[in-house]
């Protein structure tokens, strides 16, 4: 099975640069005016899952809650060090996760559209 978390964003230039140089994922396709919608698939080559933004006329209606999460695994300390580093260089807010499970297992910061990310050093379930 695959896995694609598609959400639509009012900047996918940000978004691109965002999760492209700060969190490392690559554009993987795109597509412009497809019923009236822009958009990028990102993810890592190779794995089966990725994630879509989109962009049309219609704004989002987001309503991000605190416990609304996108969690990535680093394969080791030196990654997970790495990605906070460029976090952190790049001055993306740190935020206190809901959830006390995350403080003690990762970082939890925000995307340019206030959702959630945390990059954990415990490798999945």
């Amino acid at each position: 099975m695959k896995f694609r978390i598609a959400r639509h964003t009012t900047d996918l230039n940000r978004i691109i640069d965002f999760y492209g140089r700060i969190l490392g994922l690559k554009v993987l396709g795109d597509f412009k005016d497809h019923h009236q919608y822009n958009g990028v698939f990102m993810g890592l080559p190779g794995e089966s899952w990725h994630m879509e933004f989109t962009v049309s006329e219609k704004q989002p209606e987001h309503k991000p809650d605190d416990d609304d999460l996108l969690v990535f695994y680093a394969a080791s300390l030196a990654e997970f060090a790495e990605i906070k580093k460029r976090f952190i260089i790049n001055n993306v807010k740190h935020v206190k996760p809901q959830n006390p499970y995350w403080e003690k297992n990762g970082i939890t910061f925000e995307d340019p559209d206030g959702y959630r990310i945390v990059i954990s050093v415990i490798r999945g379930l």
